[in-house]
């Protein structure tokens, strides 16, 4: 019966996608909370919940990390100093900084090494969660293509320091005497040397096979698909770690074909939204219920410090010296919310950090993603109208400033899609 109400809720949601685009209610937040009815109403059983969240959690993390660094120009990163390469360089540290800095205020009785993972977990942001804002043509294309960015990257760009601390605090819990140094750099050089090899080879082949009228489009996907699931295998058996690798793998993937797989640029509109449902949704069945007694006064501090403080004084102060302006500043801060890369991450060192902590922590992170999927919906159509009619009044406009180019394309499906980047400089 809970997969059928599923499928039911589904079909009804894409009936009146559009619509419901231009009002407060998301897919996220339908799919949680209608997991956590089913969960409530015993119409779905949490065990085969688990079961299906580990597999869904596992896929949907190496095809995202692999396909949003895919859809990056490193060239035209490489040549950018503005706005979403700060947010990456200087604003993904700060907020780690800042959040292990209020988590160990908050919570006193934590010990440094979780506050920084703690942090660290909660530092990546998912645009699709503010979807009304990255896709809201009334808001300047400049400001979406820079939330685009960085979304798109700051998970992967996260995810070693997250790997490196999850290594050193399950050493510290298991009381473990083996060089966590060694298996650290193990896991973060192994990885990357797969994803490489395996996506400078795949690029090259998909090229060839393209020159050579070899593949078609329907071909090309199911190959991205495997390619980012052989480079994890790959990572896995030689010791490396999986995500890192599905991530550089990307990267080197789509620096080689650039805009010659144009799968990798649907995926995210098409099947990585039922993807990202399909988790949202077993998130709300299996470990939302749980998380929920979990939330204490200090937890709930943590939270609110980390959406209305740490991230918002971060990006602050990194866009400091730019042509930002004040209120772009505060837009990028607030519309930083936290999804499926912080539960996905969560779960992920679970294990390695004994059942303590590692539920304490994922706890945590799935309460962060609901109340995040929550505010940032509810907020996200009115603040985006009220974002661009405020910078309708100003002068100069820097937010309004040509686009001659950008390190990631501008999905929408309020415009016509943009297929590739397009050469030059990066705004």
């Amino acid at each position: 019966m809970g997969l059928i109400l599923l499928c039911l809720v589904t079909a009804a949601y894409c009936m009146f996608g559009k619509r419901l685009e231009q009002t407060m209610v998301t897919g996220p937040m339908i799919f949680i909370a209608l997991g956590v009815v089913l969960n409530q109403a015993g119409l779905y059983d949490a065990v085969y919940g688990e079961e299906a969240l580990h597999v869904v959690a596992e896929l949907a993390l190496i095809l995202l990390l692999f396909l949003d660094a895919a859809q990056t120009n490193l060239r035209v990163l490489a040549r950018s100093h503005q706005w979403p390469v700060r947010m990456l360089l200087l604003g993904l540290p700060l907020a780690w900084l800042l959040g292990a800095g209020a988590i160990h205020l908050i919570l006193p009785d934590w010990p440094l090494i979780f506050a920084l993972l703690m942090a660290a977990i909660l530092t990546p942001t998912d645009a699709a969660l503010g979807q009304a804002v990255v896709s809201n043509p009334d808001v300047p294309e400049r400001p979406r293509r820079a939330l685009t960015v960085e979304s798109g990257l700051n998970d992967g760009l996260a995810l070693p320091l997250i790997l490196l601390l999850a290594s050193i605090a399950g050493s510290i819990v298991t009381h473990d005497a083996r060089d966590w140094a060694v298996f650290g750099l193990k896991q973060l050089t192994l990885g990357p040397l797969a994803g490489i090899a395996i996506g400078w080879l795949g690029g090259r082949v998909l090229i060839w096979a393209k020159n050579t009228h070899a593949t078609s489009k329907a071909y090309e996907g199911i190959g991205a698909i495997a390619l980012a699931t052989g480079t994890y295998l790959l990572a896995d058996l030689i010791g490396g770690n999986g995500f890192i690798a599905a991530f550089t793998g990307g990267l080197v993937f789509g620096h080689v074909v650039k805009d010659r797989c144009h799968f990798v640029y649907e995926f995210t509109e098409n099947e990585g939204q039922m993807l990202a449902w399909g988790a949202f949704f077993l998130l709300g069945v299996t470990l939302v219920p749980d998380a929920l007694p979990h939330l204490g006064l200090g937890e709930l501090a943590v939270i609110l410090a980390s959406l209305f403080i740490t991230r918002p004084l971060a990006i602050w102060l990194s866009l400091a010296g730019t042509d930002a302006a004040p209120m772009t500043k505060i837009f990028f801060g607030w519309f930083g919310p936290r999804g499926l890369a912080t539960a996905l991450f969560a779960f992920t060192v679970m294990p390695d950090i004994g059942a303590e902590w590692g539920e304490r922590i994922l706890y945590l992170a799935i309460n962060t993603v609901w109340i995040s999927a929550l505010l940032h919906g509810l907020t996200a159509v009115p603040a985006a109208r009220a974002y661009a009619a405020r910078l309708s009044e100003l002068t100069p406009k820097a937010e309004l400033a040509p686009i001659k180019a950008s390190a990631k394309p501008l999905r929408t499906r309020n415009l016509p899609p943009r297929n590739a980047p397009r050469s030059g400089d990066d705004p």
